[in-house]
């Protein structure tokens, strides 16, 4: 049986409404040489940087006023979509030499294994933030260009209008009561959600997935859309939601625990080698895993700094799976399994 480390504290698979995307033709190398003080000056100079992210939205509006706010000549914009969205889009940009994007944010193992030994798509890191001791660098970087962020974990969640006693545990779930009223997030293309499902089986009985697909639960494109499901009362009850804790915060009438062992995914960044502005790529990284970035990123997520209001967890204690079991070839017969089991 695989376990996994267990955390207080999610992945978000996120559907894509982006902001406004401005293409250019540019691309670079690295940054400029010289001492840091020199990047940061031509980052001023470029004004401007853009991330791919698949983060919640609202945190990675969070980081948006915070960068702006340490770096005022620099305006963060930023594009939020799924990672069978957005991956694509760096391949394609590395390609054409055409970027737009100068960050990417991604929780894809499989894509962030190949990515990280390739070297393809990435420049090294240089800003100082990645040497404090707290991040742990041995245990936060890839290669000296994928750097950790984050890390999300998945709990049991539901609508305590429905289900005013809550869920203690997985099983909690297999009921008859709850026919139909269960939130599952669709797995096509997501090695993430393959591999979530893949644990369900492992560590919380051999033929959980079986009897889940037995209560016909509601298939949601990812786990965002299942939180909202959530909290309008569409559903009742999931096995794979972020924790509540903006929900909460908000009112919403949901609740969630984690479960015991409960599966997480570690979200990385790397400054792209096509990224239009590349001294200003290399300040936003800095910034992400700086105190300040930390803070505004890590709202019910595993943080890569200790000590972060908002965080539920530390990000270094989630690992990737092992990707050699998440080739194209079987995640794509996994998904076959998968639509068998959950959608006829």
């Amino acid at each position: 049986m695989r376990m996994r480390p267990f955390l207080a504290g999610l992945a978000a698979m996120l559907v894509l409404p982006a902001m406004a995307a401005c293409g250019s033709s540019a691309s670079s190398s690295g940054p400029v040489e010289g001492d840091w003080a020199d990047v940061v000056a031509a980052a001023e100079q470029e004004g401007s940087v853009y991330l791919y992210s698949t983060q919640h939205p609202e945190n990675l509006a969070k980081v948006k006023a915070a960068f702006e706010a340490k770096y005022p000549k620099i305006t963060l914009e930023f594009t939020r979509g799924t990672d069978v969205e957005i991956n694509p889009r760096v391949e394609t940009e590395n390609r054409t030499g055409k970027g737009t994007a100068d960050v990417h944010m991604t929780s894809d193992p499989a894509w962030i294994t190949r990515a990280s030994e390739s070297g393809t798509y990435s420049t090294p890191i240089v800003g100082p933030a990645f040497d404090d001791a707290a991040y742990q660098r041995d245990k936060s970087v890839i290669n000296d260009r994928f750097f950790l962020v984050s890390a999300a974990i998945f709990a049991l969640g539901w609508n305590t209008n429905e289900l005013p006693a809550g869920l203690e545990q997985p099983s909690d779930l297999l009921t008859e009561s709850l026919r139909g009223k269960i939130g599952v997030v669709n797995p096509a293309g997501f090695a993430a959600v393959v591999d979530e499902y893949r644990f369900f089986d492992e560590n919380w009985g051999t033929d959980f997935n079986a009897r889940l697909a037995v209560l016909e639960p509601r298939v949601y494109p990812s786990a965002l859309g299942v939180a909202q499901a959530l909290n309008s009362g569409e559903i009742a009850a999931t096995p794979m939601v972020p924790p509540l804790v903006r929900e909460q915060a908000a009112g919403a009438p949901v609740g969630w625990v984690l479960p015991k062992p409960a599966w997480g995914t570690p979200w990385y960044s790397h400054v792209l080698s096509s990224a239009p502005h590349p001294n200003a790529a290399q300040v936003l990284a800095d910034f992400l895993v700086t105190r300040e970035g930390q803070t505004a990123l890590s709202t019910g997520y595993g943080s890569a700094l200790p000590d972060i209001p908002g965080a539920v967890g530390r990000a270094q204690d989630i690992q990737l799976p092992d990707t050699s079991t998440l080739t194209p070839e079987s995640i794509a017969g996994f998904q076959r399994q998968w639509q068998t089991r959950f959608t006829q």
